[in-house]
């Protein structure tokens, strides 16, 4: 089972973990499990980030945690979020030309302007939040992740292959239970975490029923892509509240 976290966290980060550690399969399905205490560590992270530099300008601070949180996690979901942008707009409401777009490697506007929007929100809701805004960059990182885990528990996976396909055969029991831990932890942030649970439920949903309806399911850049809006909406919320 631990051998799931250092899958979970050479996935989703890029701390260094063994090389060997993708090789086992069980450990493969078995990550998902660990997607929320990912989410948590990397907002733990990041919430040191800003508490060193709470006393500087809260533009460049803004700006330092951004750059941090994209090269920490590789840019992975922003790149789901530019290919499920293209393919959405350019898919034209068909399954097979969406999942084809999906595949091409090349970022057309529809990407290029997503990740842009995405960066651009996160930046502006960080510079706007007091100097070390620990909970909220705990709770957009764990709920996000935490929702990748409810996603592949209960959503088909539309493409063959891959960790996705290895992550819809999870341990169910194990998954709800690091669910339901996440939604207790957030709880501890009281009215902070009654707003961010909201808004990853709504968020979840909409997404979730957007491809079900268009793809009959999920693939890895539409995950990828609900990451960083309920990344978005999180921080967006907890700032606007």
């Amino acid at each position: 089972m631990m051998r799931g976290l250092l899958v979970a966290l050479g996935f989703l980060t890029r701390l260094p973990v063994p090389p060997g550690a993708f090789d086992d399969t069980r450990a493969r399905s078995a990550s998902l499990v660990w997607y929320p205490l990912v989410g948590l560590l990397i907002g733990l992270l990041l919430g040191v980030l800003a508490w060193l530099l709470r006393d500087t300008p809260p533009l460049l601070t803004a700006g330092l945690v951004v750059t941090a949180w994209t090269v920490l996690t590789g840019a992975l979901h922003l790149d789901g979020l530019a290919d499920s942008a293209d393919a959405w707009i350019g898919g034209l409401g068909d399954r097979e030309k969406t999942l084809a777009i999906m595949k091409d490697p090349r970022c057309g506007p529809a990407g290029v302007l997503a990740i842009v929007l995405a960066l651009l929100l996160k930046f502006g809701a960080i510079a706007s939040l007091h100097p070390a805004p620990w909970s909220e960059l705990i709770l957009a990182p764990l709920l996000a992740r935490a929702s990748l885990t409810a996603l592949f528990l209960t959503t088909p996976y539309v493409r063959g292959g891959g960790l996705g396909a290895a992550l819809s055969s999870a341990p169910r029991n194990a998954c709800a239970v690091a669910i339901a831990i996440s939604a207790g932890f957030c709880l501890l942030g009281r009215w902070h975490g009654v707003v961010a649970l909201g808004v990853t439920a709504v968020v979840f949903m909409l997404w979730r029923g957007a491809c079900v309806k268009r793809l009959g399911g999920i693939t890895g850049d539409t995950a990828g892509a609900l990451t960083e809006l309920i990344e978005v909406a999180v921080l967006v919320a907890l700032t606007v509240r």
